[in-house]
């Protein structure tokens, strides 16, 4: 039974990074699911529970027999072993995309204490500004290629606590009972694609910004194809 692609966005933006992806792997015949995350940040921490509940919620019309292919985004990646954790269905492979890797053994903080420091100046009343709001327009403008999808991906974007950034995210022992593997598009993620391929993953490489996806989503789609397939790639 071919899996199901489960396209989890990062908590910081919204699933609309995604949608371009889904509509190629939909395209060559695959069953894609895109969770929404945008609601995670309500109410009080902890965040990652609703996360898991997410898209857990999202696969419930799917039967429960039917393997799905994990596929988290940038800090989506921290919450995959608590993603698998807690679904039913069988986990065929998770690939990581540009991700913040989970730690090996105990508890993952969402941010160093260093990237707290940057972001506790921007919290007002508890909550931070929209993700592409933190970075100068030299930063932003080279990871969209759309004026229309920028503006959709930028209205779509949450205003997170800045607790979401504070948690720590449980790593269940035995996540990655399954293969997992990397697709790395650039800076500052060399060092997460390294360490995947030291923990013996399968590691791609496309070459662009952070949120090449919506920039090469054909490019993008086929990697994850190759990289899902029972011999994926180096």
């Amino acid at each position: 039974m071919q899996p199901i692609f489960v396209l989890v966005h990062s908590p910081s933006v919204g699933p609309s990074t995604w949608q371009p992806v889904a509509e190629h792997l939909a395209a060559a015949g695959y069953t894609v699911r895109v969770p929404s995350l945008l609601h995670i940040g309500a109410g009080a921490p902890p965040f990652w529970p609703r996360v898991a509940d997410a898209v857990r919620d999202d696969l419930r019309q799917v039967p429960v027999s039917n393997p799905v292919t994990l596929v988290a985004h940038s800090n989506a990646g921290l919450f995959l072993p608590a993603i698998r954790a807690g679904l039913d269905h069988p986990v065929a492979g998770s690939i990581f995309v540009d991700a913040a890797l989970p730690a090996r053994i105990g508890p993952t903080p969402v941010a160093s204490p260093e990237f707290l420091e940057f972001l506790r100046p921007m919290a007002v009343n508890g909550r931070l500004p929209r993700w592409t709001d933190w970075w100068d327009e030299a930063d932003v403008a080279p990871m969209f290629s759309d004026p229309t999808v920028r503006q959709t991906v930028v209205e779509e974007q949450p205003s997170l606590p800045l607790s979401y950034y504070e948690q720590r995210i449980p790593v269940p022992e035995g996540w990655d009972d399954h293969p997992c593997s990397y697709l790395l598009f650039g800076p500052p993620y060399e060092d997460c694609s390294a360490e995947a391929h030291e923990r013996g993953w399968p590691v791609a490489h496309l070459p662009g910004a952070h949120l090449h996806q919506i920039v090469d989503p054909a490019g993008t789609a086929r990697h994850l194809v190759e990289l899902a397939s029972p011999t994926g790639a180096v």
